[in-house]
């Protein structure tokens, strides 16, 4: 292929996406995340629980449990690092929406912080199985859902202070409601792992994170006013160069 003809082909696809009809792709980043992960989870369970790796007639287990023996180890950390891949991105959008809507808050900031933290210990959980590194997942669980939560919460503070409120006056009451929910299942895994009950801790960690993936769908809401992203490259070199020089800046549009 010619490079030109490569280029127009290049030109082209990044135009698909600036159109105004494919604003629902944004949507997609969200909804893939929330539906691939709860479905991802469930079928783990479902593969545990089919080649006896667990028993559910003795206790329910929790998601790491089900996650850390093969085949389905493998599944669960796809599942983990496709959705932590998507993670990282979604907080960044949502961040790049905020600031664009006039909010310069560093609570904004500190979102996007804790966001990519909660995507990097998800991360952790999926590629350091308890049974092989039992710190490094539970610090990598420790970051997924505490910090998971912290950066919802802060997130339905921002909904509250941003105009437009996409959604209207329901978005900032649901996003509330899923963090409290969120927030009172952590207590109680914390609480009823610490008194001996297994069964029900583990009942309320796989509720908090099925909430934590719904929280992430929620953003398909606030995506669907996206209409275009872009990246700018500038060349700094030539500013501290040169001053007359007028610095490249080309700009990639998504």
């Amino acid at each position: 292929m010619a490079p030109k003809a490569f280029l127009d082909d290049l030109l082209e696809f990044f135009t698909f996406f600036r159109s105004p009809g494919t604003m629902w792709l944004w949507v997609l980043l969200p909804v893939l995340l929330a539906a691939g992960g709860i479905i991802g989870f469930w079928v783990v369970f479902a593969m545990a629980v089919a080649n006896g790796s667990v028993n559910i007639t003795e206790a329910f287990p929790y998601i790491s449990t089900c996650g850390a023996y093969p085949p389905q180890s493998c599944l669960f950390g796809q599942v983990l690092n496709t959705g932590s891949f998507l993670g990282v991105v979604i907080c960044f959008l949502k961040y790049q929406q905020v600031r664009d809507y006039g909010c310069r808050s560093r609570l904004n900031i500190i979102g996007l912080v804790l966001g990519i933290f909660c995507a990097l210990g998800a991360s952790m959980v999926g590629n350091f199985q308890q049974n092989n590194q039992l710190e490094t997942h539970l610090f990598g669980a420790f970051l997924a859902f505490v910090v998971g939560i912290l950066y919802f919460w802060i997130q339905t503070f921002l909904t509250n202070q941003v105009k437009p409120r996409h959604g209207g006056r329901w978005i900032a009451s649901l996003r509330f409601s899923l963090s409290f929910c969120g927030s009172a299942f952590l207590i109680a895994t914390v609480s009823l792992f610490y008194l001996k009950l297994d069964s029900e801790s583990a009942y309320c960690e796989w509720a908090l994170a099925m909430d934590l993936f719904l929280l992430f769908g929620l953003f398909a809401v606030d995506f669907w006013h996206i209409g275009t992203c872009s990246v700018h490259v500038h060349h700094q070199r030539a500013d501290q160069e040169s001053p007359d020089i007028q610095a490249s800046t080309q700009t990639l549009a998504l």
